[in-house]
Formats: C-alpha cells, sequence, structure tokens
C-alpha cells in the first residue's frame, strides 16, 4: 500500500502552499515509508509515499506517459499490467511498476479506460493539456480514498483522511467503484456488475468454476518482487488462501526470488483458538509458521494509536483491527512487505451467524449484497489501515472482481444455510475444496463450524476492553450521550470511549460523518434486524446476539453435518 495525496486548483501556489502539502504527505508516510515524490504544476500538486512492492528500483512515483503531460499517483497494484501493456505496444514505458498502465490507458482510451484495470486501486490522474483531472477508486473498495473541498475551491483526494481534515471544510469517504471527472464535476459509477442490481441470480452451483475462480484470484496476488506471507488465522477463509497460496507458490516467479515455502503468521492472546486453529493448518500444510501473541493490556494501550490510523469508531472494526494492527508491526519486523488475508468471503456467501435467520432465498441474496457494498466501511479499512499502519500490505483474493462474479451469479438457494441438507454456513465455498484425492485441507477443519462467540484471538479479549471502558465511563457520562454526541449516538460504555478518542483526533463534523451507524445485529446490516423479531430489542454488534440462532440452527443439524463431513458433499 502506498499513500497518495492531491491538492487540485489550490489558491496560494506559493512555496508556503508547496510545504504544507509536503508536511500534509507525510501524514501518509507510514503507508509508505520506501519513498516520496511530489510533481507540482501551476496550481496542481500530486503528492506520492511509496511502499515498493513491484519494481522497486524504478517504480517511484507521480507515473507519467511519455511527455510527461500526463501525470498519475496511484495506491494499489494492478494484477493484469502486462496484458495490458501488450494493448499498449505503441507506448513507451519508463518503469517497471504495474501502476504506470494507467497514464498511457488514459491516452488510449480516455476516462472509460477504468474498468479494464484488474486490481486494488485509488488514483488521481492530472491531464496538464487542459487541466483535467480524475480520480477513481476500486470496485469494493479495498483501498482507501476521501475527496474533501476546500475554501479556496480546490478539491482534495487523500489514502486517509488525516491528510486532508484539517484543510478541508468538508470531505468524505470517496465511493467504491466510482470515478470523478473535473470535466463533468460529478462522480459516476464505472463498476456496473450483474449482482449490483440485487437481482436474484439463477446460474446452478458448479463446485470446480468456484474452485478454480478462486484459485486464479489467488495465483494473480503472487505478483511481487518483494518478501510475503499470508495471514491464517486457522478459520475456513484464511486456511484456503493458505492452502491454495502453499500450493501454486513453487511455480510462481515470487518463488524464484524467495523460495517456495510459504510464511504463515497468526496473533492470539496465549491459549487462543486462533493460535491452536493455525497452528494445526500450518502443520497440514507445511508452512513456516510465525506465532504472536499479545496481552489484553497490550491491546488496550494500542487502542489510541488503532483509532488514529483506521480513522473510524465502530465498535467491531476497533476490536479486530487492534489484534491485526499488532501483528502487522510484527511482521513488518521481520522483513515483510505483503501478506495475503481472508476477508471478503462471509460477505459473499453469507458466512456470519445471523444468515441462519434468512426467511428465503431472495432476502439472503439481497443482504450478501447489501454487505458486500458496505466492505469499505468495515473489513476494508481495518485490513487496510491496520496492516499500512506499519507499512505492510493486505491482498484479498475473496475479492478479486472475477470470483466475485462468479460467486454472486450462483442460484443463493445454494448458500442457504441447510440443517435438513447438512449443509452448514458457506457450505458450497467448503465443498469446492473438498477433494478427496487430492485434499486442500483435513475434513475437520473444511467444515469446522464458525467459532460461537469468540473473537478468535482469546475469549478474554472482547471482555478485557469493556471493562476498561466500564472504568473510563461513568453511567452519567453515557445518558448524556445522545447530547453530546447527537449523531451516531453511543449506546454502550466502549462505543463511548472509543467515539471520544476518534473526536479527539478528527473533530470535524464530516469526519465523524464517515463512519456508519444505524441498528446492527452480529455484524448484519439494518434490514436484516428485521429477520428476526428478538433482535430489535438485542441489537449487539458482536456474534453472541445471534447465540440462540446458531444453537438452536447447529443442535437440529448436527446429525446431517456429520454426515456431511463424512461425506463430503449433501447434494
Amino acid at each position: 500500500m502506498c499513500g497518495i495525496l492531491a491538492v487540485l486548483g489550490i489558491a496560494d501556489n506559493s512555496q508556503v502552499k508547496r510545504s504544507r502539502i509536503i508536511e500534509l504527505s507525510r501524514r501518509l508516510r507510514h503507508r509508505g515509508p520506501d519513498w516520496s515524490g511530489l510533481h507540482c504544476y501551476q496550481d496542481c500538486y500530486l503528492a506520492h509515499q511509496r511502499l515498493a512492492i513491484v519494481d522497486p528500483t524504478s517504480g517511484d512515483q507521480p507515473l507519467y506517459n511519455e511527455d510527461k503531460t500526463v501525470v498519475v499517483t496511484v495506491n494499489g497494484e494492478i494484477y493484469n499490467h502486462k496484458e495490458l501493456r501488450e494493448k499498449l505496444k505503441s507506448h513507451e514505458f519508463r518503469t517497471g511498476s504495474d501502476c504506470e498502465v494507467i497514464a498511457h490507458l488514459y491516452e488510449e482510451y480516455g476516462e472509460d479506460f477504468v474498468d479494464m484495470l484488474d486490481g486494488m486501486f485509488s488514483f488521481v490522474l492530472l491531464d496538464s493539456r487542459d487541466k483535467s483531472f480524475i480520480a477513481a477508486r476500486d470496485a469494493i473498495g479495498i483501498t482507501p480514498l476521501y475527496m474533501g473541498w476546500g475554501l479556496d475551491g480546490s478539491v482534495w483526494f487523500a489514502s486517509e483522511m488525516k491528510a486532508l481534515s484539517d484543510d478541508c471544510e468538508r470531505f468524505m469517504s470517496f465511493p467504491p467503484g466510482h470515478i470523478y471527472s473535473s470535466k463533468s464535476g460529478e462522480l459516476r459509477r464505472w463498476y456496473n456488475p450483474p449482482w449490483y442490481s440485487e437481482h436474484i441470480p439463477s446460474v446452478p452451483y458448479d463446485s470446480l468454476v468456484l474452485r478454480k475462480a478462486f484459485e486464479k484470484a489467488v495465483v494473480k496476488r503472487l505478483m511481487t518482487d518483494v518478501p510475503f506471507g499470508v495471514l491464517l488465522s486457522g478459520g475456513l477463509d484464511s486456511s484456503l488462501v493458505a492452502s491454495v497460496t502453499s500450493r501454486y507458490l513453487a511455480d510462481s516467479e515470487a518463488a524464484c526470488q524467495w523460495g517456495s515455502q510459504l510464511h504463515t503468521f497468526c496473533i492470539g492472546l496465549k491459549g487462543s483458538p486462533d493460535l491452536k486453529a493455525a497452528r494445526e493448518v500450518a502443520d497440514y500444510l507445511g508452512t513456516r509458521h510465525h506465532e504472536f501473541h499479545f496481552t489484553v493490556q497490550e491491546g488496550i494501550d494500542a487502542i489510541e494509536e488503532v483509532i488514529y490510523h483506521i480513522e473510524t469508531y465502530d465498535v467491531t472494526t476497533i476490536r479486530a483491527s487492534t489484534p491485526m494492527f499488532l501483528m502487522s508491526r510484527k511482521i513488518k519486523s521481520l522483513g515483510v512487505k505483503m501478506v495475503l488475508s481472508g476477508e471478503g468471503s462471509d460477505e459473499i456467501f453469507g458466512g456470519y451467524l445471523y444468515f441462519h435467520k434468512a426467511p428465503n432465498k431472495e432476502e439472503f441474496h439481497q443482504e450478501t449484497c447489501r454487505k458486500i457494498k458496505s466492505l469499505h466501511l468495515y473489513d476494508c479499512l481495518r485490513a487496510n489501515k491496520s496492516t499500512s499502519a506499519w507499512g505492510v500490505e493486505a491482498r484479498v483474493p475473496f475479492l478479486d472482481k472475477e470470483f466475485i462474479n462468479v460467486a454472486m451469479s450462483i442460484d443463493p438457494e445454494w448458500k442457504m444455510i441447510r440443517p435438513d441438507l447438512g449443509r452448514i454456513e458457506k457450505w458450497i465455498l467448503r465443498n469446492a475444496f473438498d477433494d478427496e484425492q487430492n485434499p486442500y485441507l483435513p475434513k475437520h477443519i473444511l467444515y469446522r463450524q464458525k467459532e460461537q462467540f469468540s473473537d478468535g484471538v482469546g475469549y478474554s479479549w472482547i471482555d478485557g476492553l469493556k471493562d476498561h471502558a466500564n472504568q473510563q465511563v461513568t453511567d452519567a457520562i453515557l445518558a448524556n450521550a445522545s447530547f453530546v454526541y447527537p449523531e451516531n449516538t453511543p449506546t454502550t460504555k466502549e462505543g463511548y470511549y472509543y467515539r471520544t478518542i476518534f473526536e479527539r483526533f478528527f473533530p470535524k463534523n464530516a469526519a465523524r460523518s464517515t463512519v456508519p451507524g444505524g441498528p446492527s445485529v452480529a455484524c448484519s446490516t439494518a434490514k436484516a434486524v428485521e429477520w428476526d423479531a428478538a433482535w430489535s430489542n438485542n441489537l449487539d454488534p458482536s456474534g453472541r446476539a445471534a447465540l440462540g440462532v446458531h444453537v438452536a440452527a447447529y443442535g437440529e443439524a448436527k446429525e446431517a453435518t456429520d454426515a456431511s463431513v463424512m461425506n463430503g458433499s449433501s447434494h
């Protein structure tokens, strides 16, 4: 991950203003500690803080076309850059950077090239010939991007809010899958896949098609010129990422530089479920496994720094970001700059516990669509900013454009949790990798049901956070929450505690509006709360709210599920 900052049409383009741009860009240096770049053209500035993953020697940014009339600052990875270069043979490339294709694609196709990019990206491109500019963000919002407006008429873009919040009167999270064009002065959505309309798909489930699509998504993310590894919690999603990576690593270009033994990483409190499960998977796959421990106090001590980096006050995001933040520091200390991670699977396949209550396949599918559309506010934000805080890049194969299209075109009847058929959550994904001849994972891991209510990193982590918040926030303070914070009012002491820290770093109204609110149970959207009347009286962001659902569903399903594990199939 890199850090980008672009300021277009600033009123004062003096040396004072240039110094201010450099100062603000430095706020993003944790994202890109390897090099800093700045391009100035009249009243426009494009700044870049680089984390060098591909072509470390010559790929410094900003990047240009042949005569430097088109300049671009990019955060991200373009996995199909070699194929795109084949379409641009008349162009002269200066670097081996995967991101340089953006400048040349713009020359060739104008503003309509963004959908040709296969990857994760946020970029700002300036065409100095007419002083027009465009900004765009990847389909799902894997990379962060903010857009702001100054009182002097300037338009700002930055990878993180902290680089523009002081100087912009108003700012917002740039919507995923959109492009902004200065020519029209409008945002428009460039990403228009079939699933986006939320119409119910009808393609029959084909386990091999799903498997091949995921394998392809993993393999293309092995594009790296630096050491890398896989985040392995021992759950289904991260275990599949690790399994597929280890299977194909030996044949990749990365193996030529860094060897064919995969490195895996896990963090948890001593004795936590994740550590045990991850060790078991790592032993099975034969990875070089790195196990990190942290204490509840170390996590609590990091909370302020975590909130500064991830730029949210959402309770579940902060809970999950803290261990990831601590682990990323350890990973970077080992010389690793890129990791693969398992985010996105629960949204695509309905893996959260509350999906047991989906009344029909239509509601199930529509909820998965809503969950994917909001990933940039939750898991993508966490995965990107927790790792970028220490100059580590996280890649997420489940959120591959092509894989999402395949997975979201399947008739959702196949995704439904059906105890009578022995189908637990994410059964189609488990079944797709259930290969008797050449197993990806042991059966008991492949069909392991979701941890009931542990946070995985350790049962006492969330309780420790709540106890700490209870010491900081009195009953009287919480009673006045609706007056102090009328927007997205915190309803718990833990939520109030996080909010006070956030407001200290980001005091403007625009900042608090970048964080979502509304009723939720066990990570659901507000709409899914309607699935069970009891939920509206028990709005808990953690999985605990779905306890009855989980126990009841699995109680009914036990015999059928055991049969599924034995057979690996439930057709």
